[in-house]
């Protein structure tokens, strides 16, 4: 029965509210369906599928004027202790092509501070710093970082990235690290290559005496490694001519300035060496000391004094081959920190 057959039936041909339901039916539909498109038309695409955001992720990035200042930004974050808090602006500045933003999360993800660890992540941003360098018109104030980049590919290159794209490249990590050492005097470029000398790497064959070289332009920049490894080339003389008493102060210099554990190989360097040298050696390697004007205890100079100094950063691949006598070799240790540029 119609609404309209109904109510001459039942109401008396009286106008029901079922009969005024059944007239505007229609227009009402009408108007939902509309108001229904309209809405649908400002709602996301995968709104309604399985894997739309969280509540995080749809806040909307921060807005930054600039690269550099987004660069200000994270730098601020970083020394307020923030590092979770300073990813955003870092991210936004090293896809500006800020160089110290892309060598600060390189030095985050390989670490896993404020971010997971990540050494592809890490490795990418390191390269993608190198590629962005421009070496004919370099910016003074980001060399360190632009050094230490360069070091670092050079290590991960060094035996690759376990199940990742990045497969050992000895042939590159040789260019990386002559690189730094070459036009920037990186310390730890300059002992990475002599550990390529002396291990025979990429090709090279085993030279410790031009390894010796390296390591003493090093362990003048205060690098402990250095130290400890061209004393002991030098107290036993192999492949070098033998200099006992030399050897002996570089190792005593370094056993002075050893950190925590993971430097106890160079007290147990130091230790063996000295127990072997005789009484001549130990004086004469005291007055080598005194002739450097300086106590064997005094710390190295601080980072900003250094440009290219090291700090007991983390190792970013295990220790490489042993050195002579069974003591292991140390591992790359990255500069702790770059200069920030200047504010603007």
């Amino acid at each position: 029965m119609s609404a309209f057959a109904f109510d001459r039936a039942f109401g008396g041909g009286v106008e029901s509210p079922l009969r005024l339901d059944a007239a505007v039916m229609p227009v009402i539909r009408g108007l939902a369906l509309g108001l229904l498109l309209a809405c649908a038309g400002s709602i996301p695409a995968n709104a309604l599928d399985g894997n739309q955001p969280s509540s995080v992720e749809k806040i909307p990035l921060k807005l930054f004027k600039s690269a550099q200042q987004a660069l200000r930004a994270g730098l601020d974050d970083l020394q307020a202790g923030d590092a979770v808090s300073s990813v955003e602006a870092l991210t936004y500045a090293a896809e500006g092509g800020q160089l110290l933003a892309q060598w600060k999360l390189g030095r985050m993800y390989s670490r896993g501070e404020g971010v997971p660890h990540d050494d592809l992540k890490a490795y990418h941003y390191f390269d993608a710093l190198i590629a962005n360098y421009n070496e004919d018109e370099p910016d003074r104030r980001n060399i360190a970082a632009v050094s230490n980049a360069f070091v670092a590919v050079g290590v991960y290159c060094l035996t690759g990235i376990p199940n990742t794209e990045v497969k050992p490249d000895p042939p590159r990590a040789l260019e990386m690290f002559q690189y730094a050492a070459t036009n920037f005097g990186d310390p730890d470029a300059q002992y990475n290559l002599a550990r390529m000398y002396m291990d025979g790497a990429a090709g090279l064959g085993k030279n410790n005496m031009r390894a010796a070289r390296w390591l003493a332009l090093a362990a003048e920049k205060h690098h402990r490694p250095a130290q400890a490894v061209l004393g002991h080339l030098l107290f036993v003389g192999d492949g070098v001519p033998r200099q006992r008493a030399r050897g002996l102060m570089w190792l005593t210099i370094a056993k002075s300035v050893a950190q925590g554990p993971k430097d106890e190989w160079m007290r147990e360097l130091y230790q063996k060496d000295y127990a072997a040298a005789n009484e001549d050696d130990r004086q004469i390697a005291a007055v080598y000391l005194g002739e450097r004007g300086k106590s064997v205890d005094a710390p190295p100079p601080p980072a900003d004094l250094a440009p290219h100094g090291i700090n007991a950063g983390l190792a970013l691949l295990p220790p490489l081959p042993r050195l002579l006598g069974g003591a292991p070799m140390p591992a790359f240790e990255p500069l702790d920190e770059a200069p920030p540029p200047p504010r603007q």
